[in-house]
């Protein structure tokens, strides 16, 4: 058989494994729903649930290829506290909100400011330090017998191959754990003496060690199967676009998926404000990158319904001349425009073709506006989820003269980036070329009164 690799890609929604060819060409792909059981001490992801649906696919997927390396790629703003055996708490959802206003307080008073951690204050638990710090307050015994904080992506490396690490994606994610100007914890992690919990860093690249005896005899993968220490999922998204960046000058990748994240690769010339949900997240080398974000996928979700209706020019137009606009923001966490209710000015769509039209308008302009928030210049690369709606690309680069929106022929940019840790050193593919603009009749007075309305600033 020949050789290939998998990338398991936990996002919020659902996860998925993807087998990849050693010239990076998928082979297989299967996925289940990322789901959060509300039963126990809090939500939680469904860990157990996700670990023997890997290893009932691997079984499978075993049979198609030698496989010589698994990548982990997971959301943010998720940790796992193990001890030897596993886990001592359930892997808290980030959606779930820590304790009550007494907690949130306390742990305003504790928490770094932005200009040192690069990190807004989010609701929820979106600040992971916040998670820990009600775990340990809530839950202190079991707190006390982890051995270890793992990052997401890094405790289904441990649990496949025994190596704990850490790694500097997902520690620098939103997190209040990190300082990215000088690559080192935050003043939170040292003030509560959480440093000994964290095992030592490694590259998101490095081969960790092999799979565990006792799974290659379960799925029948070859011993010799190597575990990569893994990503963050927004990172991975980046990271082609990072290798080629000397080469292509500045550009702004958008992640789009449960979470669509505007990352300003050497083009961004505003300050970073925090009340508008923009952050440094670090690099897979550890550099600061200036973004800004909102919930995209979800808030398409919520205008378009659960199986969105294909739509037509005509669809869009119509919307467009009768002044049909979404106006922020419908997601209860993050974005620009967090604490606002959603809302439809105009005439209301009268069609599933509508409303999946009015829902690509809504994304398109947030995207829009996150763009110009953070001053970011250069050309655009769509990747993930919506790579695959024909309209979002074209509307987008119609919204601004010369501006260049390439979609990415990868329809998930963690699976590519997963597979260039794998196989690093090897030159990343350049995008694609440009899409062509299309600006619909009213399109950019549409956005500026889609702007007053919103109150973008």
């Amino acid at each position: 058989m020949s050789p290939g690799t998998v990338v398991l890609d936990i996002g919020k929604t659902n996860a998925k494994l993807t087998l990849i060819d050693a010239d990076g060409h998928t082979l297989a792909e299967v996925r289940t729903p990322n789901t959060v059981r509300n039963l126990g001490p809090y939500p939680h992801h469904d860990t157990e649930r996700l670990w023997a649906w890997m290893l009932g696919q691997l079984r499978e997927l075993s049979q198609r290829a030698h496989i010589r390396a698994i990548v982990p790629v997971t959301h943010g703003a998720t940790a796992a506290l193990v001890d030897d055996a596993g886990l001592v708490l359930p892997v808290l959802d980030y959606e779930h909100v820590p304790g009550d206003a007494a907690d949130a307080s306390r742990y305003a008073g504790l928490r770094p400011v932005f200009a040192d951690s690069g990190s807004p204050a989010l609701p929820a638990g979106l600040n992971l330090g916040r998670q820990l710090d009600w775990l340990a307050a809530r839950f202190p015994a079991e707190f006390a017998r982890a051995k270890h904080v793992l990052m997401y992506p890094q405790y289904w490396a441990w649990r496949l191959c025994g190596v704990a690490a850490s790694e500097v994606t997902s520690l620098g994610c939103h997190t209040d754990l990190w300082r990215p100007a000088v690559g080192r914890f935050s003043s939170l992690v040292e003030r509560l003496g959480w440093e000994p919990l964290f095992p030592p860093r490694r590259d998101a690249w490095a081969r960790l060690g092999v799979l565990r005896p006792e799974l290659t005899a379960d799925t029948g993968l070859p011993a010799d199967c190597e575990v990569v220490c893994g990503i963050h999922d927004s990172n991975a998204s980046l990271l082609r676009h990072l290798l080629t960046l000397k080469q292509s000058g500045p550009c702004t990748v958008l992640s789009t998926g449960t979470w669509l994240i505007a990352a300003a690769l050497g083009s961004a010339t505003k300050p970073l404000v925090e009340a508008q949900d923009m952050l440094a997240n670090c690099d897979v080398f550890g550099e600061a990158v200036p973004c800004m974000r909102f919930m995209g996928g979800r808030e398409f979700g919520a205008l378009a319904g659960e199986r969105p209706a294909p739509f037509t020019a005509a669809d869009v137009e119509r919307l467009i001349g009768q002044q049909t606009m979404a106006l922020p923001c419908f997601a209860e966490t993050g974005g620009p425009f967090a604490g606002q209710a959603g809302r439809v000015a105009g005439p209301m769509p009268q069609s599933d073709a509508e409303r999946a039209a009015l829902a690509t308008l809504y994304v398109v302009l947030m995207t829009d506006h996150c763009l110009q928030a953070l001053g970011a210049s250069g050309r655009v690369v769509v990747e993930g989820a919506f790579t695959v709606n024909p309209w979002f690309g074209p509307l987008l680069a119609g919204l601004a003269d010369g501006r260049d929106v390439a979609v990415s022929d990868d329809g998930s940019g963690t699976t590519c980036g997963a597979w260039l840790l794998a196989a690093w050193g090897r030159e990343a593919a350049p995008a694609p070329a440009p899409v062509a603009a299309w600006c619909p009749p009213g399109w950019l007075a549409y956005r500026d009164l889609w702007r007053q309305q919103a109150g973008a600033q």
